[in-house]
């Protein structure tokens, strides 16, 4: 059975745990666990607190366990209490600056590290420059009393990829500790890279359980390709299958009274864009010169439903709990700029709740259809897809007819959402979530290592 138990720091050098009964009763216990540390300690009951495991301040150095007490999980396998989980999120982006140490980015991580309490883990943030591999350990930068502080810790018991972008998912040196990490440590990592459009696509293209809720979706081959899309559906879209934040997306439309086509899309200045050709050719002459037509897709146009005339589309987070359950914990409607290509905000688009955009039963009823949609898609990408995935925000439209499409699905989705006054609340639960997994996957790799554990 799961249990928390406070963890309390004892001003001795004896390397003694005293800790319920309760925790002595079925098994001999010899050692005790924090993260890759471990060491031989006697353990002897006591009937003060029944809900709290007192280490001495020996053990608390030995095990590299930082000098404040928390409220954690134990977990006991082997004759050994393990206590944690304690969490290692990997970045990168470092500044020299102690009151914003990963720079833009040091809110949300202060936000993501003071879920701790009400989750029972213990979260540290790093990057491949804070490993000691020589003493396996690692100078985490942990957020507690509201400011930031570093502290020397053993290796994780679970890893939570946070890498900010693709550039740097890519660099040797960051790849070179992953793969140590995981093989050489058998440390369980979760969300672990970028999705590539394409290669969601034809995955879930494969399982008929989610098939009916993908568009159209070819890599670039000819202009052949293109005239045969618009004329079956209007209008397509061309996208950078590695693309994110709505950058290179191309919307072309096929006007068959005129026999003219048009290319919507944002500059290199932010400038929304709506020009007029008279030939395929001559559009992607002068639109697509400098881009390299092998990295993109072209994927069905779908006619969505509006609010005051411009095009609308949601954003769902789904996350998985300390149970390893998916669950809906967000959803938003993002309606588009005048004139964008997409509903991204960075292009005048506007966040609201789903009750802002329809009536209470159209609400309930396209809320139901939405989050079954999400969760549907969270089980299959988790099947159909390496890694151990935890957290996916997926990009679905709703068409004219009331059927629902999955434009994308994002491993490390963006949090503009959550700009908006009413979403705050699913900020935190977000939030919340993505630690709490790592509870799930901590108990998993102690007891169920096969499972989890890439040998």
């Amino acid at each position: 059975m799961r249990k928390r138990y406070t963890i309390e720091i004892a001003a001795t050098s004896k390397l003694v745990v005293f800790c319920p009964h309760e925790l002595l009763q079925d098994t001999v216990l010899k050692k005790i666990a924090f993260g890759s540390s471990s060491i031989e300690v006697d353990f002897v009951p006591h009937s003060k607190n029944k809900n709290s495991i007192v280490i001495s301040k020996e053990i608390q150095k030995l095990l590299l366990f930082p000098d404040f007490a928390i409220k954690l999980y134990v977990f006991v396998d082997q004759h050994v209490l393990t206590i944690g989980p304690l969490v290692g999120i990997f970045t990168a982006g470092f500044t020299p600056f102690p009151i914003r140490p990963v720079g833009d980015r040091t809110n949300f991580f202060a936000k993501l590290l003071s879920v701790k309490t009400s989750v029972g883990a213990l979260p540290f943030v790093f990057g491949e420059q804070h490993i000691n591999w020589e003493k396996g350990s690692i100078n985490g930068y942990f957020f507690h009393d509201n400011s930031w502080q570093t502290f020397e810790v053993p290796f994780p018991h679970v890893i939570y990829d946070r890498l900010p972008n693709r550039k740097s998912e890519r660099n040797p040196k960051l790849v070179k500790v992953k793969e140590t990490l995981q093989h050489d440590y058998l440390i369980p990592w979760y969300n672990p890279g970028f999705f590539s459009k394409l290669d969601i696509y034809e995955r879930l293209q494969q399982d008929h359980s989610v098939s009916f809720l993908l568009p159209e979706t070819h890599p670039f081959s000819s202009f052949s390709l293109i005239e045969n899309m618009l004329s079956q559906y209007g209008h397509i879209y061309i996208k950078p299958i590695n693309g994110s934040l709505g950058l290179g997306v191309h919307q072309i439309l096929y006007d068959r009274s005129e026999d003219e086509y048009y290319c919507r899309y944002q500059d290199r200045e932010g400038v929304n864009r709506l020009r007029k050709y008279s030939s395929l050719e001559g559009m992607f002459q002068t639109v697509f010169a400098n881009r390299n037509l092998d990295k993109m897709i072209v994927q069905q146009g779908i006619h969505l439903l509006r609010h005051e005339q411009r095009p609308f589309d949601f954003r769902i987070h789904t996350n998985k709990d300390d149970s390893g359950v998916w669950h809906v914990t967000a959803l938003a409607a993002k309606i588009a700029g005048r004139g964008s290509v997409t509903t991204h905000t960075r292009s005048g688009g506007e966040i609201k709740t789903i009750a802002e955009i329809f009536q209470p039963e159209e609400c309930h009823f396209y809320t139901e259809k939405l989050e079954k949609a999400a969760l549907l898609l969270s089980e299959s990408i988790t099947n159909n897809m390496e890694g151990i995935i935890a957290e996916i925000g997926f990009d679905l439209g709703i068409d004219k007819h009331g059927d629902i499409w999955l434009f994308e699905a994002n491993s490390k989705p963006g949090r503009s959402i959550f700009s908006h006054p009413e979403l705050k609340e699913f900020d935190q639960l977000t939030c919340k979530l993505s630690m709490a997994f790592a509870v799930f996957l901590t108990e998993q790799s102690i007891y169920h290592p096969e499972d989890v554990i890439i040998w």
